[in-house]
Formats: structure tokens, C-alpha cells, sequence
């Protein structure tokens, strides 16, 4: 057996500054991720995947079965595919014997080559950091098989071929499986430059190989997070306050020890754990709880006030996040002027799977995590700063994860945070699965951030843009958080400014200026971050701006793109495919274009919707998408569908509101997900490409919002804005 190299726990090891406290009802860990140099990792990273590393990413079993090693979490993006494709091509796999295993915790060996010394999935950078490091591990694996079938053969290795997991030396017309070979392969040293294929050898790549993930998951053997059963496990339910900062001043477990199945009620930094036998018992334990919370420090604000809070700051300068040019005084020389306001309130993440973890104390004090874990080093880490343990104490087995969209990569590892202090509290005595409900999930916070972006831009009499001036206000996500020192330079947080801040649009003079938001709700990403407002924002003022100027929209936009070869493309590609510049079929049929990039990925969708008595729906969206090397197309589609999808229901009506500081939705009644119904027909066109692979996760969320809007006032003549579209403001339709 080619077997993998145990990782040395003691590698992950961080240094803490800090412990549990409860000053804002949760638990603040201070945690130092050590990175050498935070502005040339987040610059330029190393990609090239260092010395070949079959041992950890590959395992060749006697039964001919390889199974895969996978660093990154897959919370339905299908990435094991991805990932597992790549190292299937460069070994020459039969990939009908692939398998794939979720990788330990452990940095050293499985760090996300993009972020650092850290092992974690986001960003849409499971593909684009893992790309030449699994070639060069199934490259070597192979290297290693032939020079092991060349020794037993005695013949030149130069003289053995491999193709579909079987090893042939056809001179002397004798053949091994890999199987067969991985016990004597597994002696051989490693090759430091393995010879990697050219593309034109591929068999894997580029094809649509099915997902290895698609029968467990229709057939209910795929184990989610939420299903983990050990031995003699509990399950807790915890009662977080009502309003954000909130702590417990006093409660009264009388009625809850009364009920059914309720083992204990125990207080924690987050709030009153309920522990009982099983869900229900203590979802209905936490029911009859009676709890007193200390709120003097808690978020009262309504999300009416916090917007308009938020408008009196965008009246002054900000930050200045980037600048070109001298806006100001060419906006005041232009032929005309343009004014726009757009507005985006805090979205939940709603994965289908809520948050749940569940932890163990192993008999010599180690302990035993089972989650969906999307940060790794961070989650290991900030457990082992609760329990009091060193990092080497703390194992992690990730699991299949029911959606994520950013919300179990927080920063904090909030809810696994929680659950170790519950196991805490409850004195390990079993293990502890902590679930949070619907209701727990939504209301949570860890939200995409409200926005508001403020756009004045002059035009000279050919229409041409002289000066763009763009404010925005907003709640920092990383700001306070270990990843401060690498991505917020001068106050100014590039995960809150991308995708507009480095806008590709030519403009002479152009300043970007950020305020900081204050509240108390605490924000975090949301499938693809910033770009999620960033892009609409600029899409849609882009379009009034074409409008105003009389020029096509597409056209108006390829002027400006005359340095951006790849937007330019896929802008192309999908205005050819949608056939625009087409006469709409009838009146309320329109079009709508929007491009951008985000995570190096180019996406360009042309939106086609008709509108009737205030209503809007979505027929069609054609996108075009450059992702490099598309490494398994059906799944590059798939994405892009699923993208559609996703927020499409945050386009037309979705929101999280505060009431006095309390949130008003919290199950699917009050925030309801996207209907099948309501599906437009998606057709995906993947531009040919030799360059490295991206990601394409997250690109597809930020240009349907602007598409949509664009095809609505192509439609009716008639400018949305903000978020969600407000189809009733619509006059005459």
C-alpha cells in the first residue's frame, strides 16, 4: 500500500494571546497566525506546489481502490471531484477506483497555498491553490508505480507505459494493476521534479468525469455533519440573547430539568445550554428556560436607523481606498452628472445543513471533533485554547458539509468554539453533538454585510466618463479578526472594496472611499464577499451611464475594456450567445448585461426577464465564464447554475432586518429560498483557455443581481437599484 505520511501534530501549533470571555455574549479567542510575510502572501503566493507530495495526497490500496486526499472541505461545490481529477489524470487512474478522504488538520502538510500557513477552503481557491500540487503528487505516485514494475520486470522504465491503472511493459507483454505494485512502490524514494503531462495527454481533465460524490449523496450514505452518531452521545441546544452583545444576567432551570430526556442546563459564554438524550428533548427543555439577559450592551438598532446612519457618513469622506486622477474637478467640467444610490441589507448564509458540531474526550484527554470544518487550523486552534489542550490534543474529521457559502469559515470558530465550552461545562462526560435549529442558524448573525455605495460620475458631450466618485459604507469583516495584518492595509479592508476599488474599467480620474461601519451585528462573508455589492453597484451605474450616453450597453462597456482581454471575452461570448442587440419579443421583454471577475475568474451574464403587473420573471440567463483550465466542465456548469439559484431569491426578495435590535426572520417563511419555478432556463459557455485553473464557486453570485436590473429597466424604462429589487416601486407595469 502507497501509504500516506502521518502528519506531525505538533506542526499546526499557534500562539495564543488571549482566553474565553463573555463581555459581548461570545467567546473571544485572540489568535496569531504567524505569517511570515501577510503582503506577499496575499500578493503573490507560491503556487507552484514546492517538492512533490505523493504521500500526503494519495493512497493506493492492494484492492486497487486510490483514494484521494482532500485538503479542502466540500460543502456541495464539488471540489473532491475537482481535486480528485487532477491527481487521477497525472497518475494515469482508473477512475471508476477513485476515491476520495478529507485530509487531518494539519498546515504543515494541507495549507491552502493561497492563504498562507493555513489550512482552510474559501475564496473560490480549492482548484486554483491545489493545481500543480496534485499534478506533481500523481505524477510522482506514478513515477514511483513504473519504477517498481521496471525493477520486478528488469527492464528500463523508460519502457514502461501506464494507462487506466494497470502498469504494461508490452516488449516482454507482462502488466501489473497498481494494486499489485503500491507495496514495493511505497519503498521508493519520492522524485523531486516528476514529469508532469502535456495537455494533450489528458484524459480527465477537460472532460466531465461524473461527481464521485453523486450516489452516496442520492442514495443517503453520504455523512453530513449532522449525522454523526458516537457512542453514548448527548445533544445540546443552546439559548443565545435576543439582541446581539446581549449576556445572561440569570435563568431559571426549574421547569427545563422537568422535561423528558434533559441530562443537564448548563451556563456558557454564549448563553444556557440545554443538554438531553436527544434533539428534540432538548429543544423542548430550552423551551420551558427561563432566561434574564443583561442587554446595557447590546445592538438596538432597527435596520432603518443603522441605513441611515450610514447615509450621513457617505456625505463625508472616507478612507481612501483607491485613486486616480482628480474626480472632483472633472466631474465639475463634465457635460453631465449622475447620481445614484444603492443599498444592500444584511443577508444570512441559510445552508440547508444548519450549524452542528460534535466533540469527544478520548480516554488520555485528547479530543475527537466531527464538523464540517472550513478553516482548519483556526477551528483546531481556538477548540484547543477552550479546552486548555496543545493543538497536537485536538482531531479534527471533516465531513461532508450541507452548504456553507462562507458561514463555517468564520474567523472565530464560533460555533465550534461553542460546543467545546458546552462539553466543558458539562464536564466531558459523553460526547456533546451541539445543533443549532433553523431558527439558531438565522438568526446568528455572522451576516453578509449591509452597504451602501453613493456614485456620482460626469460625462462630456460624446458621452465619455471624465470623473467617477464613489463612497461606501460598511461593516468591516475582517477588521479585529487573525486575518487583520494581511488583508486591511491603512483602515481600509480589501475584502469590503474589491471588485470596485480595482475596478478594470478605464476611468481618467476615479476615487473610492470607504467608511467603516460600527453596529453591533457581527458580519462575515457571504458567497463571493465583497463582489456581492461591488458588482452591482458598478454594473448597474456602468449601464445608466451607457443609457445616458446613448450608446449600447455592451459596446459601452468593451470601450472601457480595451486592457482586460479576458472580460472583454466572455462579455463577448455572451452577448453573442443571447443574441443581443435583438429587438425585444414584445413589450415588458427585456435584456440585461453585466461582466466581472472575482477570485481571477471572468463571468459575463446576459439576463432576459419579462415584467407584467409589477412582477418580474426571470426567463433566461446566459453566462460566460473564464476559468482557465476548466478542469471538469459539467461541474464548472453546475456551479454557475447553482449560483443562479442561490441568489436569485436575494435579488427579488430576500433580507435580514432588525427590529430594536431583534432579527425578524428566521426560518424560510420570512426568508424563502429560490423555487424551482422561479428557475430561469441557464445556459453556461466556458471559454476555451490553456491558463491556470480558478475557481468558479463564488464568480457566478455577483453579476446576476446587475443583469437582472439592467433587463427590468430595458423592460420598463425604469431604474432598481438597491437590493432587493423593489418590483412594486415599478410604475405603470
Amino acid at each position: 500500500m502507497l501509504k500516506i505520511r502521518q502528519p506531525d501534530p505538533r506542526a499546526t501549533r499557534r500562539a495564543f494571546l488571549g482566553g474565553t470571555a463573555a463581555a459581548t455574549g461570545a467567546i473571544v479567542i485572540g489568535l496569531r497566525l504567524d505569517l511570515k510575510n501577510p503582503a506577499r502572501a496575499a500578493a503573490g503566493p507560491d503556487l507552484s506546489g514546492g517538492r512533490a507530495q505523493p504521500n500526503a495526497f494519495v493512497r493506493i490500496a492492494s484492492d486497487d481502490t486510490i483514494t484521494v486526499i482532500i485538503k479542502h472541505l466540500d460543502m456541495g461545490q464539488g471540489n473532491t471531484t475537482g481535486l480528485a481529477t487532477i491527481l487521477a489524470d497525472e497518475l494515469d487512474a482508473d477512475w471508476s477506483r477513485v476515491r476520495t478522504e478529507f485530509a487531518p488538520a494539519d498546515a504543515a502538510l494541507y495549507a491552502n497555498l493561497l492563504m498562507g500557513p493555513v489550512q482552510g477552503t474559501g475564496g473560490s481557491t480549492a482548484i486554483a491553490n491545489s493545481w500543480m500540487q496534485l499534478r506533481k503528487a500523481g505524477a510522482a505516485a506514478r513515477e514511483m508505480l513504473v519504477v517498481a514494475a521496471a525493477f520486478q520486470w528488469k527492464v528500463p522504465p523508460s519502457e514502461v507505459t501506464v494507462e487506466d491503472g494497470v502498469v504494461r511493459h508490452a516488449a516482454s507483454n507482462r502488466q501489473a494493476r497498481f494494486g499489485e505494485l503500491a507495496a514495493s512502490a511505497a519503498t521508493l524514494p519520492v522524485p523531486e521534479a516528476p514529469r508532469l503531462k502535456d495537455p494533450s495527454q489528458w484524459r480527465l481533465i477537460g472532460k466531465a468525469a461524473p461527481r464521485l460524490d453523486s450516489v452516496a449523496k442520492t442514495n443517503g450514505s453520504a455523512v453530513y455533519s449532522l449525522d454523526i452518531r458516537r457512542p453514548g452521545q448527548v445533544t445540546a441546544v443552546v439559548a443565545h440573547p435576543p439582541r446581539f452583545g446581549g449576556i445572561v444576567k440569570s435563568f431559571d432551570a426549574a421547569a427545563t430539568r422537568k422535561v423528558a430526556g434533559v441530562l443537564d442546563v448548563v451556563a456558557v459564554p454564549t448563553g444556557v445550554a440545554v443538554i438531553a438524550r436527544d434533539t428534540w428533548a432538548a429543544m423542548k427543555g430550552r423551551e420551558a428556560l427561563t432566561v434574564v439577559w443583561d442587554e446595557s450592551a447590546a445592538e438596538t438598532h432597527s435596520s432603518d436607523a443603522i441605513l441611515a446612519e450610514y447615509r450621513e457618513r457617505a456625505k463625508r469622506p472616507g478612507l481612501v481606498a483607491s485613486e486616480r486622477g482628480d474626480p472632483e474637478a472633472a466631474i465639475k467640467g463634465a457635460a453631465k452628472v449622475l447620481q445614484a444610490e444603492f443599498a444592500f441589507p444584511y443577508l444570512a448564509h441559510a445552508a440547508m445543513e444548519p450549524l452542528n458540531a460534535t466533540i469527544e474526550r478520548a480516554s488520555d484527554g485528547s479530543y475527537d471533533v466531527y464538523a464540517g470544518c472550513q478553516l482548519q487550523t483556526v477551528e483546531q486552534a481556538v477548540i484547543a485554547a477552550v479546552l486548555g489542550v496543545t493543538t497536537d490534543k485536538v482531531r479534527l474529521h471533516t465531513q461532508w458539509a450541507g452548504g456553507s457559502f462562507g458561514r463555517r469559515a468564520t474567523p472565530s470558530a464560533d460555533y465550534l468554539a461553542e460546543a467545546a465550552t458546552v462539553l466543558k461545562a458539562y464536564g466531558a462526560k459523553a460526547p456533546v453533538h451541539l445543533v443549532w435549529t433553523r431558527e439558531d442558524d438565522m438568526a446568528g448573525g455572522y451576516y453578509r454585510p449591509t452597504v451602501l455605495h453613493t456614485i456620482r460620475a460626469g460625462i462630456d458631450a460624446k458621452g465619455a466618463i471624465t470623473g467617477w466618485q464613489h463612497r461606501m459604507v460598511g461593516k468591516s469583516i475582517m477588521i479585529g479578526s487573525p486575518f487583520e495584518a494581511m488583508l486591511v492595509k491603512n483602515g481600509v479592508d480589501s475584502t469590503t472594496v474589491e471588485g470596485a476599488s480595482d475596478t478594470p474599467y478605464a476611468l481618467p480620474a476615479y476615487r473610492f472611499e470607504v467608511h467603516n461601519g460600527r453596529e453591533g451585528v457581527p458580519v462575515l462573508w457571504w458567497r463571493s464577499v465583497g463582489h456581492t455589492h461591488t458588482a452591482h453597484a458598478m454594473e448597474v451605474f456602468i449601464d445608466e451611464i451607457a443609457r445616458a450616453a446613448d450608446v449600447d450597453p455592451v459596446a459601452y462597456r468593451l470601450s472601457l475594456l480595451a486592457g482586460a482581454p479576458r472580460l472583454s471575452g466572455v462579455l463577448k461570448l455572451a452577448a453573442e450567445k443571447a443574441k443581443w442587440g435583438q429587438a425585444p419579443a414584445a413589450k415588458g421583454h427585456g435584456l440585461g448585461v453585466a461582466v466581472h471577475e472575482s477570485f481571477g475568474s471572468y463571468v459575463a451574464m446576459v439576463a432576459a426577464v419579462t415584467v407584467t403587473d409589477a412582477k418580474v420573471k426571470v426567463d433566461r440567463i446566459v453566462a460566460a465564464v473564464d476559468v482557465g483550465i476548466a478542469v471538469n466542465p459539467d461541474v464548472i456548469r453546475a456551479q454557475v447554475e447553482g449560483a443562479v439559484g442561490f441568489a436569485l431569491s436575494s435579488v427579488l426578495r430576500n433580507r435580514i432586518t432588525l427590529k430594536d435590535g431583534v432579527v425578524q426572520e428566521t426560518n424560510f417563511d420570512a426568508y424563502e429560498p429560490t423555487r424551482m419555478s422561479e428557475m430561469p432556463v441557464v445556459q453556461v459557455h466556458i471559454m476555451p483557455s490553456t491558463a491556470a485553473p480558478t475557481g468558479i464557486g463564488e464568480p457566478g453570485v455577483p453579476v446576476l443581481a446587475p443583469a437582472i436590473a439592467n433587463a427590468i429597466f430595458s423592460a420598463t424604462g425604469q431604474r432598481l437599484r438597491s437590493l432587493p429589487l423593489e418590483l412594486s416601486g415599478l410604475k405603470g407595469v
